[in-house]
């Protein structure tokens, strides 16, 4: 079967990296805000600007230009570009979604400090994305009240140390790798400091979308921390692993540094077999193990993007049948309240009786 990223068009491992590619911050600061830019770049009708526009009022359009090279030009269906595009099917109050779909503000422990699972904590470390996904479920969430700099993280330091039941730090947003790599050195060191803290995970998309991120200084504060650092990055599609990116995960790899991926499951994007297998494939290939598949949770703006979780079913099932095991992501859903995220398992009837 022919490779999907290559029928595409589009860069593959075995194409040429960039010899002067911008800095990470300047790649931040170029990122495509405009919907009219969004759809000059990629040569789509004009005709949709009214609707994006409508639809980045509700929720910035937010994309950087590396991202965008890695798009289909003339082709609204695009599935990196669908999880970026605003729609107006997002001023849809669809059945069934909420403002705040995972109830996180009942679990606040401190200003930025979440506190939802036994033994690990999250830090909300920055309010900002590099890249505004569609589908996020915190979109809505009040970054505003997100602490900035070391003095208005002290609360949240505080409420750390007082529970030694906390061994996992999570480092999460928006994006914690849109901080400097001084200031992450800053919030790291501090959190060396309360000695019954064991790991330190950080979640982002950044080395995906703006792989320049991964600099030596981001790899040495994570390298000469006492805490066991693991990164987790967020790819949906096969496309979004080019040259660059590719050779960005392998520098943590090669420091030493773990990386897991998860995805959403996406209408659209991704809910086809042949597309997440290929997403395993490449991940494994890179040393990056696929670590979840989510169902999509049901945030206000984002229903459309919505697969019945049989479907889900159905296509993990299929992962399975071409994969090995170590290469097939749990399919997990995030339940409020609940003491940890919910497997989703077992096999539809028609699949059961073929097994």
């Amino acid at each position: 079967m022919e490779n999907i990223t290559n029928r595409r068009q589009r860069a593959t491992f075995e194409s040429d990296v960039e010899a002067t590619a911008p800095s990470w911050k300047e790649s931040l600061a170029r990122a495509v805000r405009d919907p009219a830019t969004l759809l000059d770049l990629l040569q789509l009708d004009k005709g949709l600007l009214t609707e994006t526009q409508r639809a980045a009022e509700l929720f910035p359009l937010v994309v950087p230009r590396e991202f965008i090279a890695r798009m289909r030009p003339g082709d609204p269906g695009d599935p990196l570009l669908r999880q970026v595009l605003p729609l107006g099917l997002e001023h849809e109050d669809a059945p069934g979604s909420r403002q705040d779909p995972l109830a996180e503000q009942n679990f606040l422990n401190a200003p930025g400090l979440l506190k939802k699972y036994h033994g690990r904590a999250l830090l909300v470390a920055a309010g900002t994305c590099a890249v505004n996904c569609r589908y996020c479920f915190r979109r809505n969430y009040p970054y505003e009240q997100t602490p900035a700099g070391m003095e208005a993280w002290e609360p949240a330091f505080r409420a750390l140390e007082s529970d030694e039941s906390i061994r996992e730090i999570i480092l999460s947003g928006g994006d914690p790798l849109v901080l400097t790599d001084s200031a992450l050195e800053r919030l790291v060191e501090r959190l060396d400091r309360i000695p019954h803290l064991q790991r330190l995970r950080i979640h982002s998309r950044l080395p995906i979308v703006i792989p320049s991120r991964v600099t030596d200084g981001l790899l040495s504060t994570l390298r000469t921390s006492r805490l066991t650092p693991v990164v987790v990055v967020h790819s949906n599609h096969p496309a979004e692993l080019d040259t660059a990116t590719g050779e960005a995960l392998r520098r943590f790899i090669n420091a030493g540094i773990p990386v897991l991926n998860q995805a959403v499951l996406l209408k659209g994007v991704n809910d086809n077999a042949d597309v997440l297998t290929e997403l395993s494939e490449r991940l494994v290939n890179l040393a990056a193990m696929p670590y979840y598949l989510h169902q999509l949770d049901p945030v206000t703006g984002s229903l459309h993007f919505q697969i019945p979780v049989e479907r889900g079913l159905e296509l993990i099932a299929a992962l399975r049948r071409r994969l090995p095991g170590y290469a097939v992501p749990r399919y997990v859903q995030e339940i409020p309240g609940e003491a940890h995220k919910s497997d989703l398992i077992g096999l539809p009837p028609e699949l059961e009786k073929e097994n």
